[in-house]
């Protein structure tokens, strides 16, 4: 657990120097920042969408997630929980991203990728942990940034990287067999895809409830492993 924790300070860190950052930055500069962050994220969601090798994977993946992240209303319970929050770091006029932004924009960023899935597992099959600090190096850079725009709902996001890294860590002998490198691509592709909608959100040229499409990550993997046993169901009905 040692590369979870430091990547969990990492963001702390970065979190809080960003939101000191955030206090000599006039709105028009700010809004800047939120364009180009956007654009980073359109370019990093593209590049991980291309790890995936079957769009048939990834269309019932995004449909399935949507569908179970409408109905369980994710994105409504998320904001509905930071709200509260938010409240307390948010006055009247103010016209900064919300709490609930902030956390999913950075949850998606940080948590959402090959080195998230393959760092953890590692770590907690050998215990070696370095892909996991090289990536808190990453996001100590990232989470400066974002939360000079973002506010403290990036702060936040250090506990999903705790629970996420954390969980993968601790239960990687028993996702090991099931996170193949096939399945870990096509997982990165359906959250790249997340992150594209984040892009768009992030330049105000959309108002995607991103939460709602959460599922979808999970369902890549499981999708990617049932295949092989459609394909041979499909074999043995030929025959």
């Amino acid at each position: 657990m040692i590369g979870v924790i430091v990547n969990v300070i990492t963001v702390i860190v970065g979190s809080c120097l960003g939101m000191i950052l955030k206090k000599g930055i006039s709105k028009k500069v700010s809004r800047a920042v939120m364009v180009g962050l956007g654009a980073c994220a359109l370019y990093i969601g593209i590049s991980g969408s291309l790890c995936g090798e079957n769009v048939l994977i990834l269309i019932p993946s995004v449909v399935l997630g949507a569908i179970v992240g409408t109905l369980l209303k994710i994105d409504d319970g998320i904001n509905r929980l930071a709200l509260a929050v938010d409240r307390k770091f948010k006055r009247d006029g103010d016209s900064r991203p919300s709490l609930a932004a902030g956390l999913v924009t950075a949850t998606l960023l940080f948590c959402v990728g090959s080195m998230t899935v393959t760092g953890s597992i590692q770590a907690g099959l050998t215990g070696d942990n370095s892909i996991l600090i090289t990536k808190a190096m990453l996001d100590l850079v990232a989470s400066i940034f974002l939360a000079a725009s973002l506010g403290v709902g990036v702060l936040l996001s250090a506990v999903s990287v705790l629970v996420i890294q954390g969980g993968l860590v601790l239960l990687a002998g028993v996702v090991s067999p099931i996170l193949s490198a096939g399945a870990i691509n096509e997982m990165v592709c359906a959250g790249s895809l997340l992150i594209i909608m984040l892009g768009t959100n992030l330049m105000g040229m959309t108002k995607i409830k991103i939460a709602d499409y959460l599922p979808a990550i999970l369902f890549a993997p499981i999708i990617y492993n049932l295949v092989p046993l459609f394909e041979g169901l499909y074999t043995l009905i030929i025959k």
